[in-house]
């Protein structure tokens, strides 16, 4: 059975960091690009980053410069640190295996002061 269990969302202070974590279990991890998107209740989900199976990346305007998505085959898990955190970063994450329909159920990051 696959399963994908996003990690790591909680309140932070606007300009703070955050990083968020992936884990993968039941599919050949190293043979996927994966991605994350995230959710704001009214909205459409939006995409965010993305990662390879070779590692290129790939970053929604509204994260360059300031996210970044990495993973770690060996361990079956991809993260997304968040840095110069904004209130419209507030919102649910959710991490796929790009093309299928595998997602996880997400993980809250809320920031606000």
């Amino acid at each position: 059975q696959v399963r994908l269990v996003e990690s790591g969302g909680k309140l932070v202070q606007p300009g703070g960091s955050l990083r968020l974590s992936c884990v993968a279990s039941g599919l050949s991890f190293s043979f996927y690009d994966m991605a994350w998107y995230r959710q704001v209740p009214g909205r459409q989900r939006e995409y965010v980053a993305e990662i390879t199976r070779s590692g290129a990346t790939d970053y929604a305007d509204s994260a360059k410069g300031r996210f970044a998505i990495s993973r770690d085959d060996a361990k079956k898990t991809m993260y997304l640190q968040m840095n110069s955190l904004k209130p419209e970063d507030t919102a649910v994450y959710y991490c796929t295996a790009r093309y299928s329909t595998y997602w996880g159920q997400g993980t809250q990051v809320t920031v606000s002061s």
